[in-house]
């Protein structure tokens, strides 16, 4: 079992950075590949950005390739998402999520999830 929750949303401008922050729970953390998934109202989840178990692996949306970099620190248990040059199209709700047997890019493929944090980007 893995718990998540993610912190670090918020409102912010157009051209603007937030960090968020993953923490999980749990003995076999350093085994699950993590992603960042997120949701706009209306719209259907999608992924954002992934990282392997070991790190060595990254994988982006091409619209935030160049923006945002995925990371992860094994000892402390989290993950972060670093996020630059924001714009008002990546206002949404942003969430972690954790599998086992390789990242993916599909939400169904993960199994556990974060609550959810806000984040807006304004003009």
């Amino acid at each position: 079992q893995v718990q998540l929750v993610e912190s670090g949303g918020g409102l912010v401008q157009a051209g603007g950075s937030l960090r968020l922050s993953c923490a999980a729970s749990g003995r076999t953390f350093s085994y699950y590949d993590m992603g960042w998934f997120r949701q706009a109202p209306g719209k259907e989840r999608e992924f954002v950005a992934a990282i392997s178990w070991h790190g060595g692996s990254t994988y982006y949306r091409d619209s935030v390739k160049g923006r945002f970099s995925i990371s992860r620190d094994t000892a402390e248990k989290t993950v972060f998402l670093q996020m630059n040059s924001l714009k008002p199209e990546d206002t949404a709700v942003y969430y972690c999520a954790a599998r086992r047997r390789g990242s993916s890019t599909l939400v169904g493929e993960y199994d556990y999830w974060g609550q959810g944090t806000q984040v807006t980007v304004s003009s």
